[in-house]
Order: C-alpha cells, then structure tokens, then sequence
C-alpha cells in the first residue's frame, strides 16, 4: 500500500487554521472591494446611475449589503489575529512584538472603518441621496455628496492599504513555515 503525504510541514490545526482563515478572508476582502471600486461603480456611474430616479436606494441597498459583509469579515480577521497572538509559533506575526502590533492595529484599523461606512457614511449619503429622489426637485449633486464621495474614496484607499499590509505579514509567516522545514 502507498503512503502518499504532502511534503509541507505538519503544523498545529490551530496554527495552520487563524494564519490561513486571516489570509484567505483578507483576500476575498481585497477582492471583493477592488471589483466594487474598479468595475460596478463605474459601470453604474458610466451607465447614468445618478441621474436615475430611485439611485439612493438602490445605491444603498447595495453598500448596506456590502458594509455588513465588511463588518463581518473584520470582525473575522479581528478575530484571527487575536487567536494568532495566543498560539505561539516560533517567528511568527504573534511572536515578533512590533509585527504582532501591526497586525493588531490593521485588524482594529479594518473594523474602525467597516464601523465608519456601516453607521457614518452610508447613512449620510443614503439620506442625501434621498432627498434628490423626491419628485419636482432638479437632480444636481450637491457638494455635500461629492464631498462624502472624496471620505469613501480615501477610506476606501485606507483600508485596501491595511489590507494589503495584513496580507503581506500573513503571507510571510505561511511562506516561512514551508520553507524554513525544506
């Protein structure tokens, strides 16, 4: 009978698990965002979205959706480098006292501003939105909304710069595992 076994190290379940949940979860993130940013919002503002009547609640209904799949997902990565900074591994985020730091801040960084788009900004802009949705009333955008558009867009470039920070710390320390035992 033949044993087939991988030639990657054997780490601990609970190791292997929170490294690896943070770095898959903060890919999806990343993902997800950069196709929100890059590819549906300027379809939907090429398309005339904010000319449209009824766009705020569309618009909102689509960020409401996605603010709580952020608050979700932070909440995930809070949690997993929490966990990472309980089960020691040698050289790891957790060991290392100013990369464990980092990973911390960037976690609380990312639910500080799920938290800020969830009850801050699209609230605000929801509400702005709506007042130009009232029959009779002439759509044109008022500063107010361009300003929040300029607090999202640097929010936003806030957060996908924490999340590539926290990438690339979890990805060191998976990298290093396999190839420190080769």
């Amino acid at each position: 009978m033949t044993n087939f076994t991988l030639p990657y190290p054997k780490l601990s379940p609970r190791q292997f698990a929170w490294d690896t949940a943070v770095l898959f979860v903060a890919v999806f993130w990343l993902g997800g965002s950069l196709i929100l940013d890059l590819v549906v919002m300027p379809m939907l503002y090429m398309s005339g979205m904010m000319t449209a009547p009824g766009f705020a609640s569309a618009g909102y209904s689509l960020f409401e959706l996605f603010n709580h799949l952020e608050m979700l997902l932070s909440g995930l990565i809070l949690t997993g480098v929490l966990s990472m900074r309980q089960a020691h591994a040698d050289g790891a985020v957790e060991i290392s006292g100013s990369r464990s730091r980092w990973a911390l801040f960037l976690a609380a960084s990312l639910v500080a501003i799920s938290l800020t788009y969830t009850y801050v900004l699209t609230p605000y802009m929801g509400a702005i939105g709506i007042a130009l949705d009232m029959p009779g009333i002439i759509h044109i955008v008022p500063n107010t909304m361009n300003w929040m558009h300029g607090a999202y867009w640097c929010i936003e470039s806030m957060k996908v710069m924490a999340l590539a920070g926290l990438l690339a710390l979890c990805y060191s320390d998976i990298a290093a595992q396999f190839t420190e035992r080769n």
